[in-house]
């Protein structure tokens, strides 16, 4: 579950169709970071960081144990007034659907291993291309934390801030050429993934994401976050996971985009 599949789903909330779904005032502020000094000869490798998160979550071999995840929460918009579900079903190597139900809309992502395809109440069964494909792509990766120097073109740790009352390592990620790099932060003590921020490719164009990870809970020997608040294209939301189950057995077809009607 990531910032892998929980980024895609959540992030259906910034199509047109949400935004046009009665959100009046702009979403507060996200919580702000203070720059922590930190020499640059002191700072550990993106290697270094990366190894860390992956013992942090339990480890590869915990990993490659798990191949399957459904994964059902709630998600709040508090500026809306409005409640939802979600509910996200992975399996390795790279396939999920993840499907939101809020305000008496229906809104799915999904990647099949080839294709990344949405739908929802504004534009129905949409196949993406280019930067929103890249992204469904790498969040659908569902070894992510192992995979994730594979994923990008370069990582490279630039520095440390503080999230909260803790020092996190900052990651550069380099994906598609000519597109911001993604960052991401690493709690400096525990290794966990506490945020990410990136710029997203949606059917109306980029939009700034953050979101802010917490509650990681040990599910099958890995450690999986709870908590993911998140503001994006100007919506504030938190989801929080219920229930997590893995090695599941899915059905190949649910991740297939249907066939026009």
């Amino acid at each position: 579950m990531r910032v892998i599949a929980v980024t895609g789903a959540a992030i259906l909330l910034t199509s047109p169709a949400w935004s046009q779904s009665g959100a009046t005032q702009p979403a507060p502020a996200a919580q702000k970071t203070e720059s922590a000094p930190a020499a640059k000869a002191s700072l550990p490798t993106a290697d270094q960081v990366l190894d860390h998160y992956i013992e942090a979550t339990g480890g590869r071999e915990a990993w490659k144990k798990v191949t399957s995840r459904v994964s059902k929460g709630t998600i709040d918009v508090p500026a809306m007034n409005l409640t939802g579900t979600i509910e996200m079903h992975a399996k390795a190597p790279n396939e999920m659907i993840a499907t939101v139900m809020i305000g008496g809309a229906s809104f799915v992502q999904a990647y099949d291993g080839k294709i990344a395809w949405s739908n929802d109440p504004q534009n129905g069964p949409r196949e993406m291309s280019d930067g929103e494909l890249d992204e469904t792509r790498r969040d659908s990766d569902f070894y992510r934390p192992l995979d994730m120097k594979n994923l990008y073109t370069k990582i490279t740790c630039v520095g440390v801030e503080k999230i909260g009352d803790h020092d996190a390592y900052v990651l550069e990620a380099s994906g598609e050429p000519g597109a911001d790099p993604e960052k991401m932060y690493f709690d400096a003590e525990t290794g966990l993934q506490v945020r990410d921020i990136s710029q997203r490719h949606m059917p109306d164009g980029v939009s700034p994401v953050q979101m802010d990870l917490s509650d990681y809970r040990v599910v099958d020997g890995i450690k999986l976050p709870f908590s993911i608040h998140q503001v994006a294209g100007g919506n504030e939301f938190t989801i929080t996971m219920t229930e997590v189950e893995q090695n599941v057995d899915l059905d190949e077809a649910q991740f297939a985009k249907p066939a026009a009607q």
